[in-house]
């Protein structure tokens, strides 16, 4: 079934909203509900509305944990249920641009010199975040520090990393973020990077910078060892709502990103989108329309399509944030639901060389979001054809692929931004936070715990244990000890696996190391 141009006109009408005091809109016109739906829904979304607004003051928003959740008050302090809450995010954001300046301006410098790149150690929320801004965001030619990332326990990925900084090293700031301090994967990379510092000569500690939990491993660590900076994570934040903590905001500051207007973008969209009525707020009317294309389970995978290069990573983000929210084997009342929303994307036109194809003719398991960016460039344009720029063409292939999705009856929603800046990045991330809040509470899981990742984590930590029966504390790995990091376990384990790894990455680590 496909309508007819006069009924989209009809529909786009109905169903185009524009907020321009956030420069966004949002277009439901290609999604089949009836003209009754949100009427019907009223009731379920008042109830949600109603659970986002206890979240807001304070309330124990992850029951299982026993925990608030305040991500919300991280970019409205005002917000906060406590006044020392409030303090600490202030005095946390005052703190970050204060020691940005010291990094830019040169009076906080590396063994070699001012520093000029980044390193961030992290994974999952402690690094999606921070990739898309970053991505999005970045500009080589202004950019304060250039960042890198160490995301994985993977060791050719890193020295990849590193051959890329080379003998920059001595002028690299390295970030490492990690909330409880004991996440393997980071306390691995923080491992590699100071093997690698000490083997050029330069002091870990006088490069190194921590983003924790307060009296964690890591942070008891970084005080030990003389670290330049320890900023703070807070248990009523979770990694992936936390790229408006210091988790986001010390590497973006350090990048040269206007932190105060990114907060701001995302202040501006989380007042937008406490409003009750449906017609006014674009998280609420998001919700509803995941709700209504997957039935309320999830039947439909959500494909992400930005026609931006600038947030080709924006689908990795979204993939933790809505599928560790949503992806959940219990409701709130103890029954077995097995909810979800599974995410997948890249970008728009490169998508349509690629898997745009099953998405018109193939499985109908899916629906399409579609995000516009109305400003080409911040330069002039050139014309590949006449009067038609390679812009033209991007906006096209947008209007050409939901259209050709439409008339196999493929579902979409196509969101439009004026620009790419940090007021619009954080205006996305919260529109997508609270929608995430939303569709939770419609189909009455907890979004803010994450049982299943807890549970792989176990699994591991057993299967190593067993590999290596003499393994010491994580941050305790002295010359003598057994675990990974030492060069006999290693080089046995490497023989048996085939591993061709250089041998002096894999030097045992001195008694003060981590």
């Amino acid at each position: 079934m496909t309508r007819t141009k006069e009924e989209l006109w009809e529909r786009f009408k109905k169903y185009y909203t524009e907020f321009p005091a956030v420069g966004l809109a949002m277009d439901l016109s290609r999604v089949n509900f009836g003209d009754d739906y949100f009427e019907a829904m009223a009731g379920r979304i008042q109830k949600a509305f109603a659970a986002m607004a206890e979240l807001e003051n304070g309330a124990i928003a992850n029951p299982d944990e026993k925990r608030m959740v305040g991500h919300y008050w991280l970019r409205n302090p005002a917000l906060a249920p406590r006044k020392e809450i409030r303090a600490e995010i202030e005095e946390t954001v005052a703190s970050i641009k204060a020691f940005a300046a010291e990094i830019h301006s040169g009076k906080i410098r590396g063994n070699n010199g001012a520093f000029k790149r980044l390193l961030l150690i992290g994974i999952g929320g402690s690094a999606l975040g921070p990739q898309f801004v970053a991505h999005a965001l970045g500009n080589p030619l202004t950019d304060k520090l250039e960042p890198f990332f160490f995301d994985n326990t993977d060791p050719d990925g890193m020295d990849q990393i590193l051959s890329l900084i080379g003998d920059d090293l001595g002028r690299t700031l390295c970030l490492v973020i990690s909330k409880s301090g004991g996440t393997k994967e980071t306390r691995n990379g923080m491992l590699e990077a100071q093997q690698a510092y000490e083997r050029k000569g330069l002091k870990f500690g006088e490069h190194a910078v921590a983003v924790t939990g307060k009296d964690s491993e890591l942070d008891r660590f970084a005080t030990q060892n003389g670290w330049l900076r320890r900023f703070p994570m807070w248990d009523w934040v979770g990694g992936r709502t936390s790229v408006t903590s210091a988790v986001g905001l010390v590497p973006a500051a350090l990048q040269g990103i206007d932190i105060d207007s990114f907060l701001c973008g995302a202040k501006e969209c989380d007042e937008l989108t406490r409003r009750r009525e449906i017609s006014g707020n674009p998280a609420a009317q998001l919700a509803l329309a995941w709700f209504f294309i997957g039935k309320g389970t999830g039947e439909r995978d959500m494909v992400i399509l930005p026609y931006k290069d600038r947030l080709e990573l924006f689908s990795r983000y979204l993939q933790q944030l809505v599928m560790e929210s949503l992806g959940k084997k219990k409701d709130l009342n103890g029954n077995t639901v097995n909810q979800g929303l599974a995410v997948y994307g890249n970008k728009g036109s490169t998508d349509q060389h690629a898997y745009v194809q099953q998405l018109r003719d193939g499985l109908n398991n899916f629906f399409v979001t579609f995000i516009e960016v109305l400003m080409d460039r911040t330069g002039r344009s050139v014309f590949v054809e006449p009067r038609v720029t390679s812009g033209d063409y991007l906006s096209g292939f947008l209007q050409g692929t939901r259209q050709a999705l439409h008339e196999n009856w493929r579902e979409s929603i196509t969101l439009t931004m004026k620009s790419i800046s940090p007021f619009s990045v954080g205006l996305l991330i919260a529109l997508f936070e609270r929608a995430v809040g939303l569709y939770a509470s419609l189909i009455g899981v907890n979004a803010y715990h994450q049982p299943g990742v807890e549970a792989g984590k176990k699994a591991d930590i057993v299967l190593i244990s067993l590999d290596e029966p003499n393994a010491v504390p994580m941050y305790d790995c002295p010359n003598t000890c057994s675990c990974p990091l030492n060069a006999a376990s290693r080089d046995d384990a490497s023989s048996e696996r085939g591993n061709q790894s250089t041998p002096e990455i894999h030097e045992s680590l001195p008694e003060n190391s981590l």
